[in-house]
Parts: structure tokens; sequence; C-alpha cells
């Protein structure tokens, strides 16, 4: 689905291809994974008019164990550049939800964000050990999660990016988070508690509710299209619940 777009925007961006590749290979090992069928005019926008010139690029999946596996790349005036991945957990497996964003301003990395947050009170705990283990150490513009963020788990990692040096570790980080995602969701079978179904589902809306709090995601947007549209595309395609 991406391959134009990558070509026409992302090509030359060595950082966002290796996530992307990244985030797609761990995605592949997923058992029964297929595409999700979305409206067109939500999920591949192109704008050529001259000083609002933008690329959005979604992929939407479902697997084994997950409702839905969305991944956005999009590019704003030649010069911002976002990769976006929420991966949404169905609701009757114990496994967090992975959440992903770059946001790279010219060749400046402002925003590097990754974690495994938690799906439910009693979340299975087993991963937050091994993702504890990572070394942070080389990263030195580490950033405040804002107030809205009490969805993040204690291991999330949030930074502004100085070098190739962090940005290689950046890249490792996200690859070990995926690797332990991917072997809880293989190890996980489904649950048919109706009470903690339901709570699984509350706190996937409590996730995507504390999301769209972050008024960077609506006001990079409202620059390029009306708020009726914005408030469409944040609450069907980037947080649905």
């Amino acid at each position: 689905m991406l391959s134009k777009f990558l070509t026409k925007t992302t090509l030359n961006d060595p950082l966002i291809l290796t996530l992307l590749q990244n985030i797609r290979d761990h995605r592949s090992k997923l058992k029964n994974l297929n595409c999700i069928e979305v409206d067109p005019k939500l999920s591949n926008i192109i704008s050529n008019v001259e000083g609002k010139e933008l690329h959005i690029e979604n992929e939407f999946h479902k697997a084994k164990g997950f409702r839905k596996l969305h991944i956005e790349v999009a590019e704003f005036s030649n010069s911002l550049k976002i990769l976006h991945c929420v991966f949404f957990p169905d609701p009757k497996y114990d496994i967090p939800i992975f959440g992903m964003d770059l946001v790279k301003v010219n060749k400046l990395v402002s925003a590097a964000i990754v974690d495994l947050s938690p799906s439910s009170k009693n979340q299975n705990i087993k991963y937050d050990e091994l993702l504890s283990r990572i070394d942070k150490s080389v990263f030195k513009s580490k950033r405040t999660i804002p107030g809205w963020g009490d969805i993040f788990s204690k291991n999330v990692f949030f930074a502004s990016l100085k070098n190739e040096s962090e940005e290689n570790a950046f890249c490792k980080m996200v690859d070990n988070y995926l690797s332990v995602l991917i072997q809880l969701s293989q190890s996980t079978s489904p649950d048919y508690d109706n009470k903690i179904i339901k709570e699984r589902i509350n706190y996937q809306k409590n996730y995507c509710i504390q999301q769209m709090k972050n008024e960077k995601t609506s006001l990079v947007l409202l620059k390029y299209f009306d708020k009726k549209w914005v408030d469409e595309y944040i609450k069907k395609v980037l947080f649905d619940f």
C-alpha cells in the first residue's frame, strides 16, 4: 500500500524506513494477519497545493490477539515527517497496547516515544522486567511525559534524538519492545470472562480518550483540513474505540 508513498517521501529518510521495516517484520510474525478495509478518503490523502503539500498513508491490519494494527506515515509541507503506530489488542487477550511515534522536523527528531501500555488493571506484567533492562543511558535529551500520559507504563520511553547513535539506539529499542509484544501474543490464550473483557475495553477507550487530549495532533492537521474532517480522522483512524 505504501510503495508509491515511500518512493516520494521517505526513501531518503533511513530512520523512518528502518523503523517502518522493523514494525512490518514483527507484524508479519502474527497469526491470521489480514487487511482491514477503511474509507479511502481517510486512509490515503495527498495534496500538492503549494504551501500545503501533504502525503498521508495508512496501513490497517488485524491478527490473532489484535483487533487493529495501525501504521501511519505522513509528511507535511516537505518538512514535518511523522511515523505513528498503535497495535490495539483484542480485549479477549492479555496483551498490552503497543504505541510508537516519531516526529521529525527537517533533520531533527523532536520526539520519539515507544511503550507497551497496560490494557487492564491486572495486566500481565511479566514483560516489565524485560523492558526495564533495556539500556537508555545513551539518550541525553529525555522528555517529560505530558499530563494526559498516565495511560503509559512505567517503561515508556520519550526523548528527542540528537545524533545517529541515538537514532540507532531508538531503532533497537523499538525492536526490543516489539519482540516482547510478539512473544506475549504468541503465548497468550483468549479469556472468556465478560468482566475482564469489559475492563480491557474500557482501558482501550481511556487510552484513546487520553491520546485525543494531545492537542499537537489536531493543530498540525487543522493547518490543512477543516475541523470536521480532523475530528473524524482522529476518532475513526487514529484512536477509534
